[in-house]
């Protein structure tokens, strides 16, 4: 379930507590939770409902002014049932926190280094974990179809190994293409051996050591992907 734009800032302040879906089956569960641009979410429930019992209160709490607004908002999308969503914010989305999280240690180091060596082991058409990142590094803002072209892939099958590094806190997808995040840019200073710790392999030798200093530059949000998400996904 997406969010346009608009609703980040309800969703982040806890103004915006309801959603009205249609769908051929529900994208999330009573008792789940959900990420979101505006933090992490805790859903309540998840009704069928008709459309006659969507009311002027859930519009409001869905971020819209009234309730027509709302209903103008679905009225393109015609299959499937009208389901209403309630929830609440639990907090801020933990992947933006580990983004931001550039103060990283010899033994984190190891661990990302061993969850991406798992990721290229595991792979169909062989390591490309290091290439992709030293592409974003190289290659800002640049689409995704683009980035794929220059490593000779398809784009699609390119774009889900990207978000194997953005679920690791590696990598940030923007309105354009993508960037490294800052803890994305710490590991590779690290991996590469920069600020002058020794290193063996991958791994950083000096342990409990910081490889960045606290403080640094806070990056804005991504940008949504998909702006739409009353429909079916």
């Amino acid at each position: 379930m997406q969010f346009p734009k608009r609703f980040w800032p309800g969703l982040e302040d806890g103004s915006v507590t309801v959603a009205v879906r249609r769908w051929r089956r529900p994208s999330v569960r009573a008792d789940g939770t959900m990420q979101s641009k505006g933090g992490l979410l805790g859903i309540d429930s998840v009704d069928i409902v008709a459309a006659g019992d969507v009311t002027e209160e859930d519009a409001r709490n869905a971020g819209y002014a009234d309730r027509a607004e709302l209903m103008a908002a679905l009225a393109r999308f015609t299959e499937g049932d009208l389901y209403r969503i309630r929830f609440h914010r639990i907090g801020e989305d933990p992947r933006a926190a580990l983004r931001r999280d550039a103060d990283l240690f010899a033994d984190d180091v190891v661990a990302i280094t061993d969850r991406l060596d798992r990721l290229d082991r595991a792979s169909s058409h062989g390591p490309w974990t290091r290439q992709a990142l030293d592409l974003i590094e190289r290659h800002p803002e640049r689409r995704a179809p683009d980035l794929a072209e220059m490593v000779g892939r398809e784009t699609l099958p390119f774009k889900v190994d990207i978000r194997k590094l953005k679920a690791l806190g590696l990598t940030e997808s923007l309105t354009v293409g993508y960037r490294l995040s800052p803890r994305g840019m710490a590991y590779l200073a690290a991996a590469k051996g920069q600020r002058g710790r020794p290193v063996v392999g991958n791994r950083i030798a000096e342990p409990k050591l910081p490889l960045l200093e606290s403080g640094q530059p806070d990056l804005a949000d991504e940008a949504d992907e998909a702006l739409g998400g009353f429909g079916e996904p």
